[in-house]
């Protein structure tokens, strides 16, 4: 089958997972049991430790999610969760499905942003799973008077097409959808013509120096070609999980608040320079 892709979303010494690959998104069931358990004994030790005693110190800078592909803000609430009890404040991206038009999804987290902004008076971390981090990259480039860091969750944004076919048959589809007048879908535009184009410069563009980026990835990741997501700006955090996931497993919520924290203080510092892997 002839890929509905632009070729230069797969750029030379990238792939696509095997078939078989997709067997290791099984483990989401363990980790979303994970989840639970993690949860289960949040909630006993909370109950547990007196009210005077439970209040958490509240980050210095909001945090905006942003969900993946075909993808809505419900998929990361978990997420959300854990970085509240952590003392961040959340907001979320009103995206209820990501499977319209890149740039118009952007546009849309754009906004929020210069809402969120204003309203705390300071610029805002985003965490993006897969697309999501792609979105929050390409808008870190335009808006860094925005943005001040992102973590990125399995993001192939070295090679937007580096993921499995069964995914592109997705695509097909909501372009099939699009070519026959329902709005909200991803045209074929937007995955091999100009919209496309714009996209993919724009997160390849270098960062600005005052804009932190944590890549998380795993080698597990049965969607995505792992390698892709590594950006030679960012700091990369590897993980075992699958990406799926990623979005739900405890111990990649902990590094998700790690990053953001390490992040917002590394960007305090006069010393500090953004986005640099050591």
């Amino acid at each position: 089958m002839t890929s509905v892709l632009a070729p230069y979303l797969l750029p030379d010494g990238f792939g696509r997972p095997a078939l078989a690959a997709l067997l290791r998104e099984g483990s989401v069931v363990t980790e979303a049991g994970r989840l639970a358990v993690h949860r289960g004994t949040s909630r006993r030790t909370r109950r547990r430790t007196p009210y005077a005693a439970r209040a958490v110190v509240r980050a210095p800078e909001p945090v905006l999610l942003v969900p993946g592909f075909l993808a809505g803000d419900w998929t990361l609430r978990q997420m959300a969760a854990g970085l509240r009890d952590r003392g961040f404040r959340t907001y979320r991206s009103h995206i209820h499905a990501n499977v319209g038009c890149t740039l118009d999804a952007a546009a849309l987290v754009e906004t929020h942003l210069e809402r969120i902004a204003e309203r705390r008076g300071s610029r805002v971390q985003i965490v993006g799973h897969s697309l999501g981090g792609m979105i929050a990259r390409g808008i870190a480039v335009r808006r860094p008077d925005l943005v001040s860091g992102i973590v990125t969750m399995g993001s192939p944004m070295l090679a937007p097409a580096a993921h499995h076919r069964l995914l592109t048959g997705g695509v097909s589809v909501l372009n099939r959808l699009s070519a026959v007048g329902l709005p909200g879908f991803m045209s074929q535009e937007c995955v091999s013509g100009p919209c496309a184009e714009v996209s993919f410069h724009e997160v390849r563009q270098p960062l600005p120096s005052d804009v932190a980026m944590t890549n998380i990835y795993s080698r597990r990741d049965g969607i995505v070609d792992w390698k892709a997501c590594i950006d030679p700006e960012g700091e990369a955090v590897e993980v075992r999980a699958s990406h799926i996931g990623l979005a739900v497993d405890p111990r990649v919520i902990r590094l998700v608040g790690d990053a953001l924290v390490r992040q917002s203080t590394r960007l305090a510092a006069p010393t500090a320079v953004a986005g640099v892997t050591a």
